[in-house]
């Protein structure tokens, strides 16, 4: 059973997620406007994750390499969700990104632990996520309403909401395998990087001589430490400490934040819609997120 020292912990965690997930919105919404492939995005990502975690490679267990369950999230986590939502952004503006992606999070991740697990809802969360889809719902109004939808948009829109889902396994079977969020976040990187970098090389097309070296600077450092190992650690601990169902609601506060922060770096427009999202989401992941005293903890493997 949690304490109250995990759960300041967890939440300490999970604010930490919020804010690197804000900014990696934006910034991911920034390298899809520029001349860089989706794929190099990616590769930058990767790519600089592996090499600044590889003086680590040697201390992970023995038979991680085996371990199936390692890799089932690593492709999910890591080579899956990059690939998807890399080429979401550069089809659809931060704000849909920022919808259907953390926006959905408390949707499909409570989808998916009922598909895994068979675990019903308890009616406070209900509750809570009731406010979550109205807040987003409000949010949602004022980017759809003026938008000049196409062909491409609603590729991209899809292609978001399919890596939200890649997420939302990711996070169920993180909690549900409990592997330490530090093994898991070596893994995963090295298994994404493994798999993807020599088909990246070898077989895709490249824009990095396209770009200003800032830009690739900047996409590396975000996307590789900050996005992949930073995040990565503080969203797993959130998700050791409180469960992926309650961290899942506090990253629904990702959506409505980037929306306002938008609006001066991207020139997006902050409208009554929006602030009444915030308000909305804000209360619900706040309902949403409180620990529930009649749920009965599931028994948790043994970190690893």
């Amino acid at each position: 059973m949690s304490t109250g020292r995990d759960q300041t912990i967890g939440y300490l965690a999970a604010a930490g997620t919020v804010a690197i997930w804000t900014g990696f919105i934006l910034i991911s919404r920034l390298g899809g406007k520029s001349a860089l492939t989706g794929h190099d995005i990616l590769a930058l990502r990767l790519g600089v994750a592996a090499l600044l975690l590889l003086p680590f490679a040697g201390s992970l267990p023995r038979g991680s390499w085996r371990d199936a369950r390692l890799w089932t999230l690593g492709m999910i986590g890591g080579l899956l969700y990059g690939v998807l939502v890399y080429a979401g952004f550069k089809l659809v503006p931060a704000a849909h990104g920022g919808i259907l992606l953390p926006g959905m999070q408390p949707f499909l991740v409570a989808a998916v632990a009922w598909l895994l697990t068979r675990q019903r809802m308890p009616r406070e969360r209900a509750f809570g996520l009731a406010f979550i889809a109205l807040g987003v719902g409000f949010a949602a109004q004022s980017y759809m309403a003026g938008s000049a939808w196409s062909a491409a948009m609603l590729a991209g829109d899809a292609l978001m909401l399919a890596s939200a889902l890649m997420w939302a396994f990711y996070s169920v079977l993180a909690k549900r395998w409990g592997f330490h969020p530090w093994l898991l976040t070596r893994f995963v990187a090295f298994s994404s990087a493994l798999i993807y970098l020599p088909v990246y090389l070898l077989l895709l097309p490249k824009q990095l001589d396209a770009v200003p070296m800032s830009t690739l600077v900047l996409q590396g450092l975000y996307q590789g430490v900050g996005a992949t190992i930073v995040a990565m650690l503080l969203f797993l601990k959130a998700v050791e400490k409180l469960g992926a169902e309650r961290v899942g609601a506090l990253i629904a506060l990702v959506p409505v934040l980037a929306g306002v922060a938008a609006a001066p770096l991207l020139g997006e427009a902050l409208t009554g819609w929006l602030l009444a999202g915030l308000v909305c989401v804000s209360l619900g992941a706040f309902i949403a997120a409180r620990p529930i005293a009649r749920l009965i903890p599931a028994a948790c493997p043994a970190t690893r």
